[in-house]
């Protein structure tokens, strides 16, 4: 593979004329502060603030309040009693700010004496601390549209990945997770998808690091693909912000345009005493229900229906007596169940300790987490090992530095769970006609239907992955001047994923002597950052300027052999093959950036945000390597005007608007617009290279422009908040992959060919029901609505089994090209099929696109209630409208048409049989296209559902009790997942997909469902 010079001239920049020296000046900046640190040469002044917090109107005490000197970092948290004790190098007098969850921020005056500060509860303060992109502001002050989330109200869901556990929290935002095996794929889409061929997951940040979010597995499980996100253990996440509009993602310039994820993990605080938590779990899953498949009786009786409706001698139907040459009447065949021995309850176990705390000048979080979990599909298991160090050390009054380490160890037990016969387990329970016995006339076990046998299967499958992951930052921060923060960052996260497989000689795969492959995969980003922030107030008026640059590199590799012929079934490594191949691929591409954002703000009723940022990626053409990424915000806080001052009833009322362009780079391929050539061409066994990739310099970035508008109203007190958002996408220069004449030599290259639109409105209102003092209710719902739509697109491209998915001019992505089937005919009982040509014949012209996978209407519903030491959460996932094809009914409601080649569904029972019948399934024949029309829309469903998620019990025992045995809090809880689906998809979960592609959502093909679980559990505080 060859680069040009320009490209490495770029690598160059980024690891040596800006990392060497940046590198230094942070060693240089380090050292006197590390020396002033040792030997003082000014004496701090201690001042000794006491005090306490209470509820203002209970009058109890509040342990945890947040007590934060005005104008800095420095804070500190008020013990079991409520009490707290400041210790700074402030002089007397100075401006504290109290804060607590659940309550409004308050500022005070202090002088020295002791303090007693009274809060007023809330349920949405408008003070709340909001992370957005490279800072934190108010909730009052935000002009961009941003969600927070609380993980401590999800992280009890059992899945593999805290992603998963976003859905229906976050409004804009839809999440599927398409299948029920933990840690693989979920997902997600901000406000819609941007593009075709480039990427359209949104960019997740931890602790100020861009993580990959690229699946490193190679071997196949059936369509599927491992998630990197479930290397996270959601146990050590304090809070998760959603960036969505411009405004909130244009700092991210060329990562923004699929939204922005900000993961900020947990850390100990200043003055604190030690605090361990221990949080275990242990629960079961299984399947909610199963397919419902013919009998061996019954599929029988369909398949010499089947011989006689196609012509053929009653007499000769296969299932008649064996002494007249056939395989026996219907009602002597057996049913075998297959589905009952791939399915298990699954046990699940879960276990987090954690360490945190701190002193005048140093602050630490410690935690170790272990997560086993069985899929409810034998033999599949998901398991992760983690271990997280976060550490802050204040050298002096102006410096301090620290350091966010994760470490992660994930395996994984696979199988192939989606599409494939050859090593497709659960192809090969649901698709195995029940009436073929598993073991021949010898009672030696076989496969049937061209599918591996079970058994077998069960005893013999040997897919495992091992991931091990890092994800770690330093940083060092001085206040250079008492209102400029200079910042800098490295930031690193590396990957490493070993897989292996071995088919030994008793499966298709295997067969004659065994098939085995290794392969290791790598990926390592690597991040510089340089941030410098202003915030100035004068009288009215307040403004800050951030400018900042990053630079970035991110690097993939990976070795893959696979051997062939092994000498028996207990040589397994790739040394024993008899011929073994090889592999080996490597990928890099950098990143220069930079970025400054102005904000202004009037007397908090005007506020005023535009931002800038400049990217060149390596992977563009030398003729459009930057690109620009600007935004302008703005917010008029209503209430803060005279003539509404003294409307009692309204708390706050703020209007929003904003423009911004994002761009994106992902998913295209390192070096894109390069011309390559590939080694390996040999020659009548002489070396040799071939050309592999057309040059394109003219490859530009994809570019989304994104105006928003919107309202937040909170009423009576702040106990109903109401938040508005409309917004419109246009995604220009799409990245997308042209075919090309075979004339040229190569089948395609990367071009900008595409443009496609998203618009659509997000409503979420909070609201506090009842707020008395032993018991509450409050109520949280979101729904949301994103129209999808492709603006331009020459060439129409097809997608999935059978083409199923069509992307078209005129259409939304993920549309379902299909037959429209009209109704079954009462009198013929043949399937009538809609000819839209009107030329008398249904052909491939007929096709049309029938729905997609964007729902109309989605979204989500929490009810928390307290009473005492008890505590309720009900919550509740929905979407409505959206299309999901169900290909196991494709496969499964052939009739007798396949015989022995595949499943028979029971739903076939409903079948026509006779003039006058009324029935969506016609009769088994071969003749009138009944069950073999590619496509047909009788399997196109509509997808929409209501969840009951979660539904999390909890008892707090009493202080009294616990305080005796100095134990600070005890939580007791039992979780229920899935309790329920309200659905009129007659598949398993309308949120399967057998693909984890983008192109391919919607396709729901030999798919485990998301599990209904229970488990139980305990929270203890020291």
């Amino acid at each position: 593979m060859q680069k040009n010079a320009k490209i490495r001239s770029l690598h160059n920049l980024v690891f040596s004329g800006y990392l060497i020296p940046l590198g230094l000046g942070l060693l240089i900046l380090f050292i006197p502060s590390f020396v002033s640190a040792q030997t003082p040469t000014v004496p701090l002044i201690n001042s000794t603030l006491r005090g306490t917090v209470i509820d203002g109107r209970t009058k109890t005490t509040l342990p945890g309040a947040i007590v934060q000197l005005q104008g800095t970092t420095h804070k500190a948290f008020t013990d079991s009693e409520g009490e707290f004790n400041f210790v700074t190098g402030q002089k007397f007098p100075y401006t504290i700010i109290v804060s607590y969850i659940g309550y409004k921020t308050k500022e005070v005056v202090v002088d020295g004496s002791p303090v007693e500060v009274s809060l007023e509860e809330s349920i949405n303060q408008l003070g709340e601390i909001i992370v957005v992109g490279y800072g934190t502001q108010e909730r009052k002050n935000l002009v961009g549209s941003i969600t927070k989330v609380n993980p401590a109200e999800t992280k009890d869901i059992p899945t593999g990945s805290f992603d998963s556990q976003l859905q229906g929290k976050v409004p804009g935002v839809q999440i599927s997770s398409n299948t029920g095996v933990p840690g693989e794929t979920v997902n997600i889409r901000v406000r819609g998808a941007t593009s075709i061929n480039a990427d359209n997951d949104p960019l997740y940040v931890v602790d100020g690091v861009f993580i990959n979010t690229n699946s490193l597995q190679t071997i196949s499980t059936g369509g599927k693909a491992s998630s990197p996100i479930a290397d996270i253990n959601p146990a050590d996440i304090e809070s998760v912000e959603v960036l969505k509009d411009a405004n909130a993602t244009a700092l991210y310039g060329s990562r923004g345009a699929n939204g922005v994820i900000l993961i900020t993990t947990k850390r100990g605080n200043y003055n604190q005493k030690s605090k361990i938590s221990f949080n275990a779990s242990q629960g079961w899953s299984k399947a909610e229900k199963l397919w419902e498949l013919t009998t061996g009786p019954e599929h029988a009786t369909l398949v010499n229906e089947w011989w006689v409706n196609t012509g053929n001698p009653a007499s000769t139907v296969p299932f008649r007596p064996v002494s007249a040459g056939g395989r026996g009447r219907p009602s002597e065949q057996q049913t075998y169940d297959r589905l009952g021995q791939v399915f298990q309850t699954a046990g699940m176990q879960n276990y987090d300790l954690s360490l945190s705390g701190g002193t005048a000048t140093t602050k630490y979080y410690i935690a170790a987490g272990y997560n086993d979990q069985e899929s409810i599909l034998k033999p599949i298991t998901f398991n992760r090992g983690s271990f997280k160090v976060n550490l802050d050390q204040k050298i002096n009054e102006k410096i301090q530095v620290g350091v966010s380490n994760t470490f992660a160890r994930t395996g994984r037990n696979q199988a192939r769970a989606g599409d494939g016969p050859a090593g497709g387990l659960l192809q090969a329970a649901l698709h195995t006609p029940t009436y073929l016995s598993p073991v021949n006339e010898l009672g030696i076990p076989v496969g049937r239907a061209g599918f591996d046998n079970v058994d077998l299967l069960l005893k013999y499958y040997d897919v495992h992955s091992t991931s091990l992951r890092y994800i770690g930052s330093l940083y060092a921060q001085a206040n250079l001047l008492p209102n400029l923060v200079f910042r800098s960052t490295v930031g690193v996260d590396y990957n490493n994923y070993d897989e292996s497989e071995y088919w030994n000689t008793f499966l298709i795969s295997g067969s004659p002597n065994g098939l085995a492959t290794s392969s290791v995969g790598q990926s390592t980003s690597l991040l510089n950052e340089q941030t410098l922030n202003y915030r100035k107030t004068l009288g009215r008026h307040g403004f800050g300027v951030l400018v900042g640059n990053t630079l970035q590199a991110d690097i993939s590799e990976g070795t893959s052999s696979t051997g062939r012929g092994f000498a028996n079934n207990s040589f397994k490594q790739i040394s024993s093959a008899a011929v073994t191949t090889g592999s080996q691929s490597w990928n890099k591409a950098t990143l220069v950036s930079f970025f400054s954002r102005i904000d202004y703000n009037f007397s908090g009723k005007y506020l005023l945000e535009a931002s800038l940022r400049a990217d060149a990626s390596s992977r563009f053409g030398s003729n459009n390597r930057w690109g620009y990424f600007p935004s302008v915000g703005g917010a008029w806080r209503i209430k803060g005007e005279n003539f509404l001052k003294d409307v009692a009833f309204i708390s706050d009322l703020k209007l929003k608007g904003s423009y911004g362009v994002t761009g994106n780079q992902n998913g295209i391929g390192s070096f894109a617009s390069l011309g390559l050539w590939s080694g390996g061409s040999s020659y009548q066994d002489s070396p040799g290279i071939a050309p592999q990739q057309l040059a394109n310099p003219d490859l530009k970035w994809e570019r989304t422009n994104q105006y928003n508008a919107g309202v937040d109203i909170s009423l009576f007190n702040e106990r109903l908040n109401l938040e508005f958002n409309a917004y419109h996408k246009q995604t220009v220069n799409g990245l997308l992959r042209l075919t090309l004449p075979a004339t040229t030599g190569f089948a395609s290259y990367m071009s900008n060919a595409a443009e496609i639109s998203n618009k659509g409105f997000e409503f979420n209102i909070n609201s506090v029901n009842i707020r008395k003092s032993h018991f509450t209710w409050s109520t949280s719902l979101n729904i949301s609505r994103n129209v999808n739509n492709i603006d331009k697109l020459e060439t129409p491209l097809k997608y999935g089994s059978r083409d199923l998915i069509l992307q078209q001019q005129g259409s939304p992505l993920y549309s379902f090209w299909v037959y429209n089937e009209l109704y079954v005919d009462p009198q013929t009982g043949n399937s009538v099929y809609q000819d839209y040509n009107n030329d008398g014949r249904i052909t491939v012209d007929d096709r049309r696109i029938n729905g997609s996978i964007w729902p109309k209407f989605f979204g989500g519903l929490t009810n928390n209630l307290t009473y005492k030491g008890f505590d309720v959460s009900v919550f509740l996932a929905f979407q409505s409208g959206n299309k999901i094809y169900n290909h196991n009914r494709f496969f499964g409601e052939g009739g007798g048409a396949r015989d022995a080649a595949r499943i028979i569904f029971a739903s076939n029972n409903a079948r026509w049989q006779k003039p006058g019948d009324i029935t969506n399934i016609p009769k088994p024949d071969g003749i009138n296209i009944n069950n073999y029309r590619d496509g047909g829309s009788r399997w196109l469903e509509d997808g929409s559902f209501l969840k009951l998620r979660s539904l999390n019990i909890g008892y707090t025992l009493p202080k009294s009790l616990t305080h005796k045995v100095r134990i600070e809090n005890v939580r007791l809880f039992v979780v229920g997942t899935n309790l329920f689906t309200i659905t009129n998809y007659t598949g398993l979960d309308p949120e399967s997909a057998a693909s984890s592609s983008q192109n391919e959502q919607g396709i729901d093909l030999g798919t485990p469902p998301q599990p209904r679980g229970i488990q139980f559990g305990v929270n203890v505080v020291l």
